[in-house]
């Protein structure tokens, strides 16, 4: 197709200029975006990428009217097909566009989807209000809909309710939702950062069909860069209210020019080399509260120079496709800028050696060791093996990192080991060699307690918002008697606070009060104030942001090496896994189904589950997110009926589980 404008192949169809969203809360003016412009082209695919709070959501809902009642458009304009959607007023306006011309699906499907009606209904409703269509057709159009989205058996599903279906089910039903009156652009709103890399990989491929089936524009909102590099042709990225470089994905992965940009990119774990510290982005972004002066990054930039803090700077060209808002494209910067490029140059050269992997030799000491863990449940009056029959061990020093999908046992098996699950566990879990489940004396779970600690992934949900930090850090050191005096509480406190990299001033606080990776980092210090010697570590960074996630994983590693800590590590994050494990252990529908040295799993993968969630790994190369091969996996294709499947260690250090005509294949792969 010919060019028509600046490498896009396709005439424009909505372009906001200079939009500013101002917001008025307790009596107080935020604007949320400030001077924020893009333009969206005809089957094209537009990612806005950013840190969390930093307009994304907020800019693109102006786009539909759907900002909260506190919120308006303050300044510029919004044309969609030539028409400016600012001047909008009515909801009978917005109707006009909304849903028909624009549509969104957002992150969380059960908050857009209501739970007392059925899906098909909510469909159905959808194509009756928009079209004036009659029940009968509307209810033939959504069932069609739901086969369009992969959903099977789409007539018996279109009577169920959104509980009976799973996290990515779901998702398809709202994509579903959205698509059916056959928007021009469509708008997904992290539409995948509650699912797991083998789910989120099926509904990056069902947008990307379904908008080359439909002609759709498409919008990503997401802080994931592996997603950008996936799906995206164009990358905007957003911080504290404006779009501060824009261009096609290839020069945001292969030439960023902002150093914020720069800054997210080398936060990823992906592009990290064990032993060393990831790269995080020091300080927290600016109050949009407050008049942003200068350039609103410098504050965190530790390259910032003095023009930075004192004038905003203008939209510099890179190339024809490729702009950034930094001083340092200026010709007066030149030589700076080229100090800096060769001083991180010279950084990743340094920092380029991994660390000594962990040492398994005969001075390896077992800290946990797992026997036929079976963990049941009764589902409806039947019972349900949530574990089942589970081998592992976990030596002192090490990180074994426990990979799945949701619902695959992963957190099952860490409450096990922590005694929350207890009356309902079988087998045998021993630590330092005693046994820890069924009956235990009162002093005998007191010290498992101070000895073994968890950190859990929702640090919200998992700290008390009405205490302040010092009590909520301070609550084991009180169940347990851990203090001589006040003095000797608030001195431990204090020194835990300063470890885990929070100001003493914050123990007056409330959590509502933190950013997410803060909250993260005083749910460490609750663990650690213990001071144990095993911990499980339960998702504690997949609701984070890159740059916080980076900090989190340098803090825990930090920890692991001056505390001589032992990490279970549960996670649906490969990326992460590999840059923080020691081993990994891959676990199916509550069965460990392989278990290797990290380096070595990845390097050679041998049972399919395992192949299927790698080859869903999210990278941030666009060159290789592109050419890459999604491996499904389907427990249909082992033949157990008599052949049953044992757990077997195939080499020195990789186990697997497999009947004996897989094991001959596994053997000749190794082979190779």
């Amino acid at each position: 197709m010919e060019q028509i404008k600046n490498g896009h192949a396709s005439p424009l169809i909505l372009s906001a200029k200079d939009v500013e969203v101002k917001f008025n809360l307790r009596g107080k003016t935020l604007t949320a975006v400030r001077g924020a412009s893009l333009d969206l082209y005809e089957g094209e695919t537009l990612a806005i990428v950013g840190e969390s709070g930093c307009g994304k959501s907020v800019f693109t809902k102006s786009f539909i009217g759907m900002l909260d009642k506190n919120g308006s458009v303050t300044g510029g304009e919004i044309l969609y097909r030539g028409e400016d959607l600012t001047k909008y007023k009515t909801e009978a306006e917005w109707l006009r566009v909304r849903g028909k011309k624009i549509a969104m699906v957002f992150q969380d499907p059960m908050t857009s989807l209501n739970p007392v009606r059925t899906i098909g209904e909510q469909i159905t409703e959808v194509i009756t209000w928009h079209f004036g269509t009659e029940h009968e057709e509307a209810k033939r159009e959504a069932i069609e809909i739901l086969k369009r989205v992969g959903i099977a058996d789409a007539e018996t599903r279109y009577k169920q309710y959104p509980n009976e279906f799973s996290g990515g089910m779901r998702q398809r039903v709202v994509i579903a939702t959205a698509i059916a009156c056959r928007p021009e652009i469509l708008i997904c709103d992290e539409p995948t950062t509650a699912l797991d890399v083998t789910v989120q990989a099926q509904i990056l491929r069902l947008i990307k069909e379904l908008q080359k089936e439909l002609k759709m524009t498409v919008v990503y909102i997401t802080h994931d860069l592996g997603v950008v590099a996936n799906v995206a042709d164009w990358v905007g990225v957003m911080y504290a209210g404006q779009i501060i470089e824009y261009g096609t994905v290839r020069e945001i992965f292969k030439q960023p020019a902002h150093p914020y940009t720069k800054a997210l990119l080398q936060s990823l774990p992906q592009l990290g080399v064990k032993g060393h510290e990831l790269y995080s982005i020091k300080g927290t972004p600016p109050s949009l509260f407050k008049e942003i002066h200068g350039d609103a990054f410098a504050p965190r930039n530790p390259e910032a120079m003095e023009i930075d803090f004192e004038q905003e700077p203008p939209k510099f060209q890179v190339s024809d496709t490729h702009w950034a808002k930094t001083w340092l494209l200026h010709p007066y910067a030149e030589e700076y800028r080229k100090e800096i490029e060769a001083a991180e140059a010279a950084h990743w050269a340094e920092h380029a050696e991994p660390a000594e992997p962990f040492d398994y030799g005969a001075h390896a000491e077992k800290l946990l060791q797992v026997k036929n863990l079976t963990v049941k449940f009764k589902l409806a009056g039947k019972e349900f093996r949530a574990v089942d029959n589970v081998n592992f061990d976990i030596y002192k020093g090490e990180t074994l990192s426990l990979v799945g999908e949701s619902g695959s046992g992963k957190t099952t098996i860490g409450r096990a080991i922590m005694r929350i699950y207890n009356s309902n566990v079988d087998g045998s879990i021993l630590y330092k060699d005693r046994p820890i489940t069924g009956r235990l004396d009162r002093d005998k779970v007191k010290h498992l307690h101070m000895e073994m600690q968890m950190i859990f992934q929702d640090p919200m949900a998992s700290l008390n918002e009405r205490a302040k930090v010092d009590y909520i850090i301070s609550e084991g050191l009180y169940n347990y008697h851990l203090f001589d005096n006040e003095e000797d509480r608030l001195r431990k406190v204090e020194e835990i606070m300063q470890e885990v990299g929070l100001s003493k001033d914050f123990s007056s606080r409330f959590p509502h009060e933190f950013s997410g990776g803060q909250r993260q980092r005083i749910g460490i210090a609750r663990s650690l104030v213990m001071n144990p010697d095993f911990i499980v570590a339960d998702e504690p960074i997949s609701a984070l942001d890159v740059s916080i996630r980076a900090q989190v994983i340098n803090l825990l590693n930090k920890l692991k090496r001056e505390r001589g800590l032992t990490y279970l590590f549960i996670a649906h994050d490969l990326s992460v896994v590999r840059f923080i494990s020691d081993r990994i252990a891959v676990i199916n529908k509550g069965r460990i189904v392989e278990l290797a040295a990290c380096e070595e799993l990845f390097r050679r993968p041998l049972h399919p589950y395992t192949k299927a969630l790698l080859s869903a790994v999210p990278y941030p190369d666009p060159d290789l997110e592109r050419g890459k091969e999604l491996l499904v996996y389907d427990r249909a294709m082992h033949n157990y009926k008599d052949d049953a499947p044992i757990w077997t260690e195939i080499m020195p250090g990789h186990f697997i589980l497999a009947n004996e005509a897989e094991l001959a294949i596994y053997r000749e792969e190794l082979q190779a």
